[in-house]
């Protein structure tokens, strides 16, 4: 029964992997197409994924970066990071005791040049909660560099220590991959940074 299961899945997210390669080129074109000098991250409820994926950036665009980036979610303003979150970050460089969630809310539209999402579904999910169409949204797996089985970076909340390593060390990749076209970008353009 579970290699059913399995093999069930496998079929269902064959349309993911077979559109990743096409996904990734779009979502780097969308990239090259204009500067990005601040960068939203979100996820559900801001405490596990967006705020790690936010550091990671920042490390990953260096100290000559002037942008800004931050991390919210949809639910749950004021919590810490989960003790797994603070754990498996902490051994990828990152400090997330002193984080606290927040919510988005409709100014972050207006203020960021890049919103990034872990799942597709957010990005629906914001236009919706915010009535706004937000200008560029990213989902973030889209730049996995690696071949992947689905496009969503797996929320790893309640599912244990292993999940927080597979999310996190996806995220890695990814955001290495964004700082990188980020930075290509800002080294052809003579504009300031605002």
């Amino acid at each position: 029964m579970r290699a059913l299961r399995q093999l069930a899945k496998y079929v269902l997210r064959t349309p993911q992997r077979l559109l990743h390669p096409h996904r990734r080129q779009a979502a780097e074109a969308m990239l090259r197409a204009a500067p990005v000098n601040s960068v939203l991250v979100l996820c559900l409820g801001n405490i596990c994924r967006s705020p790690y994926a936010a550091a990671q950036l920042r490390e990953a665009l260096g100290p000559a970066w002037t942008g800004r980036v931050d991390s919210a979610g949809f639910v749950g303003p004021g919590r810490p990071s989960p003790w797994e979150a603070v754990n498996v970050a902490t051994e990828h460089g990152v400090d997330l005791s002193a984080h606290r969630s927040r919510t988005v809310v409709a100014e972050d539209i207006t203020q960021f040049d890049l919103i990034i999402v872990m799942e597709a579904g957010q990005h629906t999910r914001l236009n919706k909660t915010l009535s706004a169409c937000a200008p560029r949204v990213l989902v973030l797996g889209d730049l996995d560099p690696e071949p992947i089985s689905q496009r969503t970076i797996v929320d790893p909340f309640g599912r244990g220590l292993g999940e927080f390593h597979s999310s996190y060390a996806r995220i890695d990749r990814c955001t290495a991959r964004l700082a990188a076209a980020i930075s290509a970008l800002r080294s052809t353009d003579p504009r300031p940074a605002r």
